[in-house]
């Protein structure tokens, strides 16, 4: 038990941290009451030990194998002694809060919340977590459990039918509790009765209206019923009530793209929303794949399969092969607005800022903030800080979601850079330069400690950037540890041997 209890405890180290692949907030008087099941036995805390990532993934790994295995409750108590033996982090109870809910444990969800130390960082998603998933009615907790088993048996085991068969006998919990029904309907979806799954879904949605979550199942039952196009009008209305987290807006977009091609008839439109929904679920390989048999003798289709393909291209760091299909879409269409970004971002990588400048100036106004973002950027490498000022206060009106205004604005303007660089994680918490910015500032106000906690995020979203060796060899370097700093100024520069502030810490 012990081994299981390491997976959570590095993010709070200054060489770990912990995520997983994740207001008012709700607090019980005493969230553990009847939070365990029979089988809890009571532990001793293990020593909180540094662990590498992979032993992150591991340890996590074999509480969520007996979760697929339908062991549910073994696995309840492996997360919840997870949770109560791991060091205190925001950035650990964040992530777990969202997991937790989605797995169905609730109770460790609400208690991963009453954790949380830091508002300003927390509250944005805290809330998306629980408009996306919580129930209108709290569980027993065997009903909950129960429940948990029921939908590990559906997602992992393929017992969908049994499952349903089971629960529809159940009318005093589906007669209570919203997320009993919408379990059924999954049930039945997964069994291809849409008509079944439809009723169920409707009755979840009609005891619990905000739920995002099961209207995002309506909306893939929909869409496989007679009349599959009514499922965007389904996407379209929950659009209309945008989320605040860069995570959760994936999600969305995701179910759309997915929607989409349920919906679309025509083999291209199909395929090509298909790749979309693959890259937005950050699978690129399939996205590729889906993308190279989508061309047809339509050009307007093919702008798009080729501008698409650029950005994952971009992002498998396939530079090559991005410029090439972006200019091929680019020729097709000179506003291809993906495209102009994809030439963009490979002329700014080059320190080529005149022609980026170009570039993003042609994909402004094309319905996303992101081209006035790169251009800011753009503009503050060639100097021009009063343009970047400017176009991060008009994407900020308007765009309050925009997490790298705030940071951006918050590195020009010290009077709100705390502020400003703790509202850019709480719209994307996997952001690292904010927690890196946020260690510099700890480091020049005295306060390692913390200074450390930040670093460890910093270290666990991306263990390769320099930045974060430079800033824990300051720590070091402050607390008198000179040979680990030297050793931490060195690792910087062998990442990226021109960092100016490394040499001059080394005398290089």
């Amino acid at each position: 038990m012990k081994k299981r209890v390491l997976i959570l405890i590095a993010l709070m180290t200054a060489s770990g941290a912990y995520a997983i692949n994740i207001n008012d907030i709700i607090k019980p008087a005493n969230p553990l009451e009847h939070a365990l099941p029979e089988t809890v036995q009571t532990y001793t805390s293990p020593k909180k030990v540094t662990l590498t990532k992979n032993d992150i993934y591991n340890q996590y790994a074999i509480a969520l194998n007996k979760y697929i295995q339908s062991n549910v409750k073994s696995a309840y108590t492996d997360f919840y002694v997870m949770l109560e033996s791991a060091t205190p982090s925001d950035y650990m109870y964040l992530q777990m809060a969202e997991k937790m809910a989605d797995l169905g444990f609730f109770d460790l969800s609400e208690l991963s919340i009453a954790k949380l130390k830091d508002k300003d960082i927390s509250d944005l998603l805290i809330e998306d977590v629980k408009h996306f998933y919580y129930p209108s009615v709290k569980l027993e907790k065997d009903d909950e459990l129960y429940l948990a088993e029921m939908y590990s048996s559906i997602l992992y085991n393929d017992q969908s039918r049994e499952v349903t068969a089971e629960l529809v006998k159940n009318t005093n919990l589906l007669q209570k509790s919203d997320y009993a029904n919408y379990i059924t309907a999954l049930g039945y979806f997964k069994s291809n009765n849409i008509d079944d799954a439809q009723k169920f879904i409707d009755t979840a949605i009609q005891k619990n209206p905000q739920n995002i979550n099961y209207k995002k199942l309506k909306a893939e039952i929909v869409s496989q019923s007679q009349k599959p196009q009514n499922a965007l009008k389904i996407i379209a209305e929950i659009k209309s009530h945008p989320f605040y987290t860069t995570e959760f807006t994936r999600k969305i977009n995701s179910i759309e793209e997915y929607v989409l091609y349920k919906c679309k008839k025509d083999e291209f439109e199909k395929k090509y929303h298909l790749a979309h929904y693959y890259y937005l679920e950050g699978e690129l390989n399939k996205s590729i794949r889906t993308l190279q048999t989508a061309f047809n003798t339509k050009k307007s289709n093919n702008k798009k399969v080729y501008a698409l393909m650029s950005r994952v291209y971009y992002d498998l760091k396939e530079y090559e092969k991005a410029e090439e299909t972006a200019t091929k879409a680019y020729k097709i269409d000179k506003s291809e607005s993906e495209a102009l970004m994809v030439l963009g971002d490979l002329a700014y990588n080059k320190k080529d800022y005149q022609k980026a400048e170009k570039y993003y100036e042609n994909a402004c106004g094309k319905n996303t903030f992101i081209p006035e973002i790169r251009l800011a950027q753009t503009y503050l490498k060639i100097g021009d800080t009063k343009h970047a000022q400017d176009l991060y206060a008009k994407v900020l009106k308007t765009h309050s979601d925009c997490y790298e205004a705030y940071y951006e604005t918050a590195l020009l303007d010290k009077s709100r850079e705390v502020q400003y660089l703790k509202k850019s994680l709480a719209i994307n918490p996997k952001f690292k330069d904010s927690w890196i910015d946020l260690a510099r500032i700890d480091i020049e106000n005295g306060k390692l400690d913390s200074a450390s906690q930040y670093l460890a995020i910093a270290k666990y979203i991306d263990e390769n950037d320099f930045r974060y060796y430079y800033y824990q060899g300051l720590v070091y370097k402050n607390k008198g540890l000179t040979a680990d700093a030297k050793r931490s100024f060195r690792k910087s520069l062998s990442i990226n041997p021109d960092y100016t502030p490394a040499k001059e810490e080394l005398s290089i």
